[in-house]
């Protein structure tokens, strides 16, 4: 195995890990699926506000493992976990807070069931129709991925709708043999967004400004964290808009975070984007990735969040046909891409320096998700879903202050590449 030779700066009770509170966490916020780079919003009705909603959790196979809360029913009491995730307490609250008109759907046999609002009078419904297959498909094909990668742990699903029209399927593995915290989330939103905010994308027909303007989003959202140090997180967004007022656009992406550096991992992740993007376009992986290496940028450390990918919104620039046929084959290489790199590296041998290492790369993956990603501080402000605005977040991330890496160890090796972004293929 690799030995880090990192130097150590002194301790002054300032070094530590921060284990962030996870057990219920289930996915990202709807909003943030529709979108990495914009802050779509949608008034949310509020439920009477002394019972909370009731949720949940179905394993999709197995029995529920460790580190779920299964929320039930309360009146005027709030669940707390605890921050190791196991033990759940419920206290005492003047009032509930307001709760989304979101309800719990988890009849197995509406586990496949479409989440589309129903007679909407706007947008190519057969493009929306069948990216929403494509995106539940594709949810389904990583989830069983990555369970058989990992052998013990089960994705966990909290399927819901809302009043107003549209819904989710959230699910969540926690704890497993080969993933610490994987989370894959598919949102269907059914909105109103001011004119101004549309206008900047294309001709309003019909709206003037002041107007709202009904719209239609769905996304599938990603964020997979693997216990091995050797083993990189990936993260991948996949989103459609259509607006009643003729905009519309597909966006998305998929990119690698490493916390070291195998130029043959580099090379197939990035090759398999390639090779997806020459297909349709020999203009897009150049573009794309460039995009991706621009976006992900922790801006106060002068770093990027990982080794990049390809990432993209606002398309459309050709046919919404020709799009959905490119943003289908991305979504459906995720497994291609992805799946190898851990399936080589989850058995590495590793220092307890390296594990450290891993977890302050997973402190500034957290520093990126709240400081600057749009669709979490969004989600955040707006007092939405909490548990899936935080999917994305490690269950333990690390801090230590004033840390330096050894000049030509492998941590300057990787840290020099997130401060320089490289080419892979």
């Amino acid at each position: 195995s690799m030995v880090s030779a990192m130097r150590r700066p002194h301790r002054q009770g300032l070094a530590g890990t921060v284990a962030c509170v996870g057990a219920s966490l289930v996915a990202l916020v709807c909003v943030a699926s529709i979108s990495a780079s914009r802050t779509p919003s949608t008034l949310l009705a509020s439920a009477p506000a002394t019972r909370a909603a009731t949720s949940v959790r179905v394993p999709l196979s197995g029995s529920p493992h460790r580190g779920v809360l299964q929320k039930r029913p309360t009146l005027g009491r709030r669940w707390e976990v605890s921050a190791s995730g196991g033990s759940v307490t419920a206290g005492s609250t003047a009032a509930a807070p307001p709760m989304p008109a979101e309800v719990p759907a988890n009849d197995p046999a509406d586990k496949d069931k479409s989440l589309l609002p129903q007679g909407v009078p706007f947008g190519e419904v057969t493009i929306r129709e069948q990216f929403e297959r494509v995106l539940m498909n594709a949810q389904d094909n990583i989830c069983k991925a990555l369970e058989e990668l990992d052998g013990e742990g089960k994705f966990e699903q909290d399927r819901w709708v809302k009043t107003a029209g549209g819904g989710g399927r959230s699910r969540v593995m926690m704890e497993g043999k080969v993933f610490e915290k994987a989370g894959i989330n598919l949102s269907v939103l059914k909105g109103a967004l001011p004119y101004e905010f549309i206008a900047k994308r294309g001709e309003c027909k019909g709206y003037e400004p002041g107007d709202r303007i009904p719209y239609i989003g769905m996304g599938l959202s990603s964020v997979i964290h693997p216990r091995n140090p050797f083993a990189p997180t990936m993260h991948f967004n996949y989103r459609l808009f259509q607006s009643e007022c003729g905009v519309w656009w597909f966006g998305g992406g998929t990119d690698i975070t490493p916390s070291y550096i195998d130029k043959d991992d580099m090379k197939h992740f990035h090759g398999t984007y390639k090779r997806v993007c020459d297909a349709h376009d020999p203009e897009f992986y150049p573009k794309f990735k460039k995009w991706a290496d621009e976006y992900f940028v922790i801006k106060h450390r002068g770093e990027t969040r990982g080794l990049g990918g390809i990432f993209s919104d606002d398309m459309n620039d050709r046919p919404a046909e020709e799009l959905l046929k490119f943003y289908t084959d991305a979504v459906n290489s995720v497994v291609e891409s992805y799946v190898p790199i851990v399936a080589k590296h989850k058995d590495d041998a590793f220092t307890p320096e390296q594990k450290e290492w891993q977890g302050t790369r997973r402190g500034r993956y957290v520093e990126f998700n709240l400081v600057y990603d749009r669709g979490t501080i969004f989600g955040l402000k707006q007092a939405l879903n909490t548990e899936r605005i935080l999917m994305s977040l490690p269950l333990q991330a690390r801090w230590e202050y004033d840390y330096q890496v050894q000049d030509g160890s492998p941590e300057a090796d990787i840290l020099d590449a997130f401060r320089n972004p490289r080419e892979w293929v």
